[in-house]
């Protein structure tokens, strides 16, 4: 890279908005920031005086400061909407960052089906559907779509009833009473509305009515001496009862609208958020936060906000703070501009409000004070082991651990698996598995090294890793530093290597091996990514065997193709247990339906 002359660069800024990013001399991000105007905003920096230049954490990140870039955008909004996505995919050293990724889960009724579902869906989409949420709870979203199809007689299947014929037959959940069967046309589009009427009220919170039914059709059950009956109602108001408990803290207003308070000591924050929806407390949620000292409350809550809101699907129409946020107009104009309607962000100064925040705040001092201990545990498991791993090989910061394993019986179907660990804890829509192209034979070197060859040419494949953990010793190191080599990619490896009762005892790295201090965090993580890594190829392994051995077998079965094929083999594991299940259970396999289920029982049966 050609020498970088931060004064000519300075010089070279111009006056228009977009977002800065700054490196050192790895080229390591260090800090991703905006400006409405790049030139003064940049430049600030490198001149003493400046304000936010007094602050120890800005001093510290400027000496590291090696080269910078920026991005011009068309608009402050822009450069905004930029600055929270680069934050988010590089999470730089010096930016304020939320610690935690939290989904948020809602139930949608896909109302403008002629006969509409419940599900779950995991973000709000500006689509036709209905949306309830978010939810705190991914069991009581689970619950609560359950309880909702079995109260009101909602479809359970995924048919496509457009196509259907007025003689199909209905399904077990028709049976049983659980649908009112409009796959097999017995219901009308009218009638099944007037259920999803009910399903949707019911999700408002409107119980009541709901409540008094089945406490009516309760009460006629025991009269009529139908006792079993009488306790199921019973069980159905209980539950009811539990998913409807909500607290109201303010029946003045029926708006939506999020209560943002903080907590923090010299090194950690806890952001406490309530959610409120038509004035009934939904649920909260607690965000651990990595600040500096010298960080203002103000920084800490608009740092907090810019990454929440430009993640979480749903915007309420009122935010309610303990602290102002910098850039009020500017963040509200994005939130408006992203509900569709327009957004308050505000600081109360007394009543209800200001008694809102103030629980908000007791809520964050408290988690604060009992989960600290514990985050900072779980740090050192995971972060801390990877620090130690990054001081063995000598390199500042090991972020993405990737670790290989070749797996084959007598040279049976001799496949790979690639499994990642992110800041210590394993990131599992990463992992890949490859199935062998060129090697015939158990040659576990010639496997290696298709697989890395393939892996580091795949673009697909996501991220370089920080470090490549080869199960094993001498041989698979140089294996993968030959492959690294011929394709000009400079990549640490290191060899897992375990003892005489494999069990994982330290690394080999750079031609020796380096052993592990008792205790050490780092060995305990080593030890579950190479254990992963083996049973990650081994579960591939033995599902490609059973596919191999079954084939023959269902594909005797009319109806069952290859997607249904697979489908059954991850659900049952073997076909000794799809034999053995009964019609319903084969039913509730992704994909299938009653009556591919019932044409595998009777082939077995």
């Amino acid at each position: 890279m050609e020498v970088f002359n931060i004064e000519d660069e300075l010089n070279k800024l111009p006056h228009k908005p977009g977002v800065y990013i700054m490196h050192d001399e790895n080229e390591a991000i260090l800090y991703v920031g905006k400006a409405l105007d790049l030139h003064n905003r940049v430049r600030q920096y490198f001149r003493s005086g400046h304000g936010h230049n007094n602050s120890p954490k800005i001093l510290k990140m400027v000496s590291q400061i090696s080269f910078f870039e920026y991005i011009i955008t068309a608009s402050e909004m822009e450069a905004l909407v930029l600055e929270c996505n680069l934050i988010k995919e590089y999470r730089p050293k010096y930016n304020t960052l939320m610690t935690d990724d939290k989904g948020y889960p809602y139930i949608m009724i896909t109302i403008n089906d002629d006969f509409p579902r419940i599900m779950k869906s995991h973000r709000m989409k500006r689509d036709k559907n209905l949306y309830f949420g978010p939810y705190t709870d991914n069991k009581a979203v689970n619950d609560t779509i359950h309880l909702i199809k079995k109260l009101f007689k909602i479809r359970n299947c995924n048919r496509d009833l457009d196509n259907r014929k007025n003689n199909d037959r209905p399904c077990l959940y028709y049976q049983i009473g659980e649908c009112p069967g409009p796959c097999a046309g017995l219901i009308s589009k009218e009638e099944y509305h007037k259920y999803i009427d009910k399903a949707a009220s019911f999700l408002n919170g409107n119980t009541k009515d709901i409540l008094k039914e089945l406490t009516d059709q309760m009460k006629q059950q025991a009269a009529d001496m139908e006792f079993e009956k009488a306790a199921e109602t019973r069980d159905l108001i209980e539950s009811i009862n539990k998913i409807s408990e909500k607290q109201r803290i303010n029946a003045t207003s029926t708006d939506d609208r999020d209560i943002i308070a903080l907590a923090r000591n010299n090194e950690d924050a806890v952001i406490s958020i309530f959610f409120v929806r038509e004035g009934t407390l939904l649920g909260r949620e607690n965000h651990h936060m990595n600040i500096d000292v010298n960080d203002t409350d103000t920084e800490i809550i608009t740092a907090f906000v810019k990454q929440y809101y430009m993640a979480t699907p749903y915007i309420p129409k009122e935010i309610l703070t303990v602290s102002p946020i910098e850039e009020t107009e500017l963040i509200t104009e994005f939130l408006t501009d992203k509900k569709g309607q327009k957004v308050t962000i505000l600081v109360p100064q007394k009543g209800d409000k200001k008694g809102l925040v103030k629980l908000a705040s007791d809520n964050a001092n408290l988690v604060l004070s009992q989960d600290i201990e514990r985050i900072k545990r779980q740090e050192k498991r995971t972060i801390g082991a990877c620090k130690e791993i990054a001081d063995i090989i000598d390199k500042e910061n090991v972020s993405r651990l990737e670790a290989f394993d070749i797996s084959n019986i007598s040279g049976y179907h001799s496949v790979a698996s690639m499994v990642v660990f992110i800041d210590g804890k394993p990131k599992r829509n990463a992992y890949r598995k490859f199935r062998l192209r060129t090697v015939e034979g158990p040659d576990d070197y010639a496997s290696m090294k298709e697989v890395l060859s393939r892996r580091f040419t795949n673009e697909t494949l996501g991220d370089f890793p920080d470090v490549l953990m080869m199960d094993g010793g001498k041989g698979q190191v140089h294996i993968a530093e030959a492959v690294l080599n011929s394709l000009g990619l400079e990549i640490p490896v290191c060899g897992m290597v375990k003892d005489d009762n494999h069990r994982t005892r330290g690394l080999y790295y750079k031609d020796k091996e380096v052993e592990f201090k008792e205790g050490s965090e780092a060995i305990r993580m080593i030890t579950a990514l190479q254990d992963e890594t083996h049973r990650f190829a081994i579960t591939y392994h033995k599902l490609l065997r059973s596919n191999e051995q079954v084939k023959s077998i269902l594909d005797d079965i009319k109806g069952i193709g290859t997607r249904r094929k697979k489908a059954l083999l991850l659900h049952f594991k073997d076909i000794d247990a799809i034999k053995q299940a009964s019609i319903e259970e084969l039913a509730a396999v992704d994909g299938m339906n009653i009556k591919s289920a019932t044409e595998v029982y009777n082939f077995f049966n």
